[in-house]
């Protein structure tokens, strides 16, 4: 079984060997930058300091001046009743400006810092086309207020380019959005907005944060093998055959997330999952088209493998109550659209969520994460990577196994942990690394008790 999982022959070997060169040599560890100082906790939105009168105030100033004057203003700096500071300045953009009130955040004053507001007008008529407030300080999560007629204003709520609500409806004009209060712009949304992805609790993350650091700190003493994992002896065999790994031991992208699921398991039960039930399918997949495939080219090799690891630690912490693969899978997600190209953030594009053996495209696989994060803290994800490739016949080929740990650090920052092929990487690789590709995911809760 090669780190692909795609059994080899004299007519494949070549053409998959070239097309998976990705999976059939170690990812580069690329050198992750030095932990900066976390920052201040951010606070719930109901307690973010009121700017409200200042907005007011600036809406018969430096919100009606023309785009030329706008541009020419100076920033200043203005302190809130509550003691916050509050930066004013304006900033140009393509075929805008934007009036930014920007909240001081860890000794500076960042465009996103959470309380942030910031007024978007249009560069040739000084029209106001939108309003972005940051609620958390974070520059890929924001609310967004847009026009819709005279008496209507419409709410996005976005994290990381996806839509968690979109176009919400509040009775109440732009022009009024930018004089009143938050909580009371948003009082109408009080049933609709989804406020729980914008506050995060960073004390549900202590375990992942503990889990991602123990397997970290052991990937020195791993290598990178093709087809290489430990068995239920923690003997380095060949995962295809069963023998005897013949050189130093190592780990493909496959024998590694055993490594890491058996680092879980292995403190509650004292033993290593066996390599053979993993390889069988444990749900329905497939059709009669592919089903003539799977002996040479084993295209579910992936997906099989991920489920199989997940029913196991669910058996593992449930009992045999646990140990039904289709509870482990990921088939929903809180991302209705993407945001796309366009300043303004209206061009969008559906989601198309979950498909069928496939999982989540990639390209929304960061938003994805993100709102899984929130809802089920403590949880890692088993990712399969597969495309449609091949023209003799073009096959979903699930290729490529990760691990992903979603968390919130302790003061509130989001990242995504990926660990794969004996590797961390980074996320923003990861995802470039597979274009058009899609992502099953299964899920795990985390035990921070690791040993492998």
């Amino acid at each position: 079984m090669k780190d692909m999982n795609i059994r080899s022959t004299v007519f494949s070997r070549v053409f998959y060997h070239a097309l998976f060169f990705i999976c059939l040599f170690p990812i580069t560890l690329y050198a992750l930058p030095s932990e900066p100082r976390v920052p201040e906790p951010d606070v719930a939105i109901a307690a973010i300091g009121d700017d409200s009168a200042l907005r007011a105030e600036l809406d018969g100033t430096i919100f009606r001046l023309t785009p030329r004057n706008a541009l020419a203003f100076k920033p200043e700096r203005r302190i809130l009743l509550d003691g916050s500071k509050v930066e004013i300045r304006v900033e140009q953009g393509n075929g805008e400006f934007m009036t930014v009130l920007a909240r001081q955040g860890d000794g500076s004053f960042p465009s996103w810092s959470q309380g942030t507001w910031v007024l978007y007008r249009s560069l040739s008529t000084g029209e106001r086309t939108r309003i972005r407030f940051f609620p958390r300080s974070d520059p890929y999560c924001y609310l967004q207020f847009r026009p819709d007629g005279q008496d209507r204003t419409l709410l996005d709520a976005i994290a990381y380019e996806g839509y968690v609500s979109r176009s919400i409806v509040l009775p109440l004009d732009l022009d009024r959005v930018v004089i009143e209060p938050l909580n009371r712009v948003l009082m109408p949304a009080i049933d609709t907005f989804p406020r729980r992805y914008f506050e995060p609790r960073p004390e549900y993350y202590t375990d992942i944060r503990v889990l991602s650091e123990a397997i970290r700190s052991r990937l020195g003493a791993l290598v990178y093998a093709d087809d290489g994992a430990l068995d239920e002896n923690g003997l380095p065999v060949f995962i295809e055959s069963g023998s005897p790994q013949t050189a130093a031991f190592g780990l493909n992208c496959s024998g590694f997330a055993k490594w890491v699921v058996d680092g879980m398991l292995r403190p509650l039960t004292g033993r290593r999952l066996p390599l053979a039930p993993l390889k069988q399918p444990p749900l329905p997949r497939g059709n009669t088209f592919s089903k003539p495939w799977e002996a040479l080219r084993d295209p579910y090799f992936g997906l099989d493998w991920t489920r199989n690891l997940a029913a196991e630690a669910g058996r593992v912490f449930r009992g045999e109550r646990g140990a039904d693969p289709k509870e482990y899978e990921v088939k929903r997600t809180a991302i209705a659209a993407l945001r796309t190209s366009g300043g303004s953030g209206i061009i969008s594009r559906s989601y198309p969520g979950y498909i069928e053996d496939a999982g989540f495209e990639i390209r929304g696989l960061k938003a994805v994460l993100y709102t899984l994060a929130i809802d089920e803290p403590g949880t890692m994800y088993l990712a399969s990577v597969n495309n449609e490739i091949g023209t003799a016949p073009r096959l979903r080929q699930h290729y490529h196994v990760a691990v992903l740990l979603p968390q919130f650090d302790t003061g509130g920052r989001f990242s995504i942990g990926v660990f794969e092929s004996a590797v961390e990487s980074k996320f923003d690789s990861f995802i470039k690394r597979y274009p058009g590709h899609a992502v099953h995911l299964t899920r795990i809760p985390v035990e921070s008790n690791f040993d492998p």
